[in-house]
């Protein structure tokens, strides 16, 4: 009896390890969006958590000060998409240059689909 109870603590345990570990990995692969309004139009840019601290911040205002700081700045731009499995989710499409002159605003993008980050 002893050890069938420790053996489904030990169990229950290790499933929740489990989850933890793969929540805390999924977070440091996230992609953050964001809309970037341009003179012409509008598009949607994916940076890395990596990328994000890179550029000195996690949110819209540290991605525009950085880049009105470069010039330009070298990123992933994201579409919606049609996975394998039929399901529509927000996928890179294209890497891209941004130039600052033609950037008026960065904003956060929030997206119902499932996020594919880049390489």
């Amino acid at each position: 009896m002893f050890a069938r109870r420790h053996l489904v603590k030990c169990g229950s345990l290790a499933v929740v390890i489990l989850a933890t570990a793969q929540a805390a990995g999924a977070q440091e692969d996230k992609t953050s969006l964001f809309k970037v309004i341009t003179v012409k139009d509008e598009i949607v840019i994916g940076l890395t958590t990596d990328e994000l601290k890179a550029l000195g911040g996690t949110d819209a205002s540290a991605v525009a000060h950085a880049l009105a700081q470069k010039g330009d700045m070298p990123v992933w731009q994201y579409n919606v998409h049609r996975a394998q499995n039929g399901e529509l989710q927000q996928a890179p499409t294209a890497k891209i240059g941004l130039i600052a002159n033609s950037s008026l605003r960065v904003e956060p993008y929030t997206t119902p689909y499932a996020v594919v980050p880049h390489q």
